[in-house]
Formats: structure tokens, C-alpha cells, sequence
């Protein structure tokens, strides 16, 4: 679990956002850092368990990302991130992977898997694989064990029908879709808790049919 002072810190960060006040509370960043860390290196062996596509010797730095935001081409130029972002990344086999990623940050926490954005090739793999085995899909998605924990993002999508599409397809939901990722929403309570472990071992378990569907699609 996570120490409540380590989502106090990453709030008092999102409120002090400048580099003296950031400079002033260094101890408290190295303190809540080390907290993530720990909490990650807790899950990096389940996760291996369950997909053997992610390697058990993955160090937990590697997965914590950087708190430092890079401003060069944002408007935005806050120092520093609200949250904190864990990458568990899959060994690549020279093809596109679907991405764990859990993001910590006071009221928006949650564990994300899937594709953000991907490629032009890598989304037309997805939605071709969706118009032709769309009842396996479905049944990924409508599976009690997904939808108890998972819902479907819809924040990204298309306007229109994508190329090659008409509006009245049937699936026309799905395939305008830009990113194909499940969320699943956590609390600062759960986060808190011990039992996040292993709330999110069960989400581990719960996705893999999504993660291979996914994997099949963009390997083919």
C-alpha cells in the first residue's frame, strides 16, 4: 500500500508547484519516492506471474516515471507532475505491446492497461481485428470478471467513422476509437489500503484476455 503522507506530498506538490518550495521539501520527496518504490517492487513479481510477457528482473526505477515535467513544448510550464506515473513496461519482441500503467495522484488514482494512442498502423491492426472476431471482443468486455473491475475508455475518439468504415456499422462505437484502454478506477481509500496488493493482482488476473486480444491483433 501506499503511505498516506506520499499522496499528501504529490498534493502539496500540485498546490506549491514552483522549484523553491520543491527544493525546500526534497527530503519529503526522496521519503514518499522510496514509499512508491517499495510498493512497486510488491508488484512486479505478481505481475510477472500472470503475464510472462513482463520480465520479474524489471527494477522498480525503471517503471517509476520521472516527476520532472518536460515544458519545452507545453503551455503549461508547472515544474513538476501531480502524480505519479508506474510504467510496468512488457519486453519488446519487436512488436507494439499494450501497456500497464497505474497512475497515483489524491481523488484521480487508477490502473490503466491497453494502448494510448497509438500508431496509425498499430490502430488499424486493433479495429480490423475488432470488425473481424467482434463476439470475442465483446465477450472480453462484457465478462463479469472485466466489468466488475473495468470499464472501456471512450475519452478518445473520433468524430466521424475511421477510413474504410461506414457510420452504420454496427460496432461503429469501438472503431472509432483512438485509444483501446480498460481503467480501472481506485480510490484514495483503496490506495491507502493493504489490500490494494491485492486488488490489484485480482486486475492483473482480470485483464489478460483484454491484454491478448490486443497482443493478437497487432501481431498479425
Amino acid at each position: 500500500m501506499i503511505n498516506s503522507e506520499t499522496l499528501k506530498f504529490i498534493k502539496d506538490v500540485a498546490d506549491n508547484n514552483d522549484r523553491d518550495w520543491f527544493a525546500a521539501n526534497k527530503d519529503r520527496y526522496e521519503t514518499a519516492r522510496v514509499d512508491v518504490l517499495q510498493f512497486v517492487e510488491e508488484l512486479i513479481p505478481l505481475l510477472a506471474a500472470i503475464d510472462p510477457a513482463f520480465s520479474i528482473d524489471t527494477p522498480a526505477k525503471k517503471c517509476l516515471m520521472r516527476i520532472y515535467r518536460d515544458v519545452r513544448f507545453s503551455k503549461n510550464k508547472d515544474p513538476y507532475k501531480n502524480n505519479y506515473g508506474i510504467s510496468f513496461n512488457v519486453k519488446s519482441s519487436g512488436v507494439p505491446n499494450p501497456d500497464y500503467y497505474l497512475h497515483l495522484q489524491p481523488g484521480k488514482s487508477f490502473f490503466g492497461v491497453g494502448f494510448w494512442m497509438p500508431d496509425a498502423a498499430v490502430l488499424k491492426k486493433i479495429r480490423e481485428e475488432i470488425d473481424y472476431s467482434i463476439n470475442e471482443f465483446l465477450e472480453i468486455i462484457n465478462a463479469r470478471s472485466f466489468k466488475e473491475t473495468f470499464s472501456l475508455s471512450k475519452e478518445d475518439t473520433l468524430k466521424n467513422a475511421p477510413k474504410g468504415y461506414e457510420v452504420t456499422h454496427p460496432q461503429i462505437e469501438f472503431l472509432k476509437l483512438k485509444s483501446f484502454i480498460a481503467i480501472y478506477p481506485l480510490t484514495d481509500k483503496e490506495v491507502l489500503n493493504a489490500g490494494i496488493v491485492d486488488k490489484l493482482k485480482h486486475a492483473f488476473v482480470d485483464i489478460q484476455p483484454f491484454i491478448l486480444f490486443l497482443r493478437n491483433a497487432v501481431a498479425q
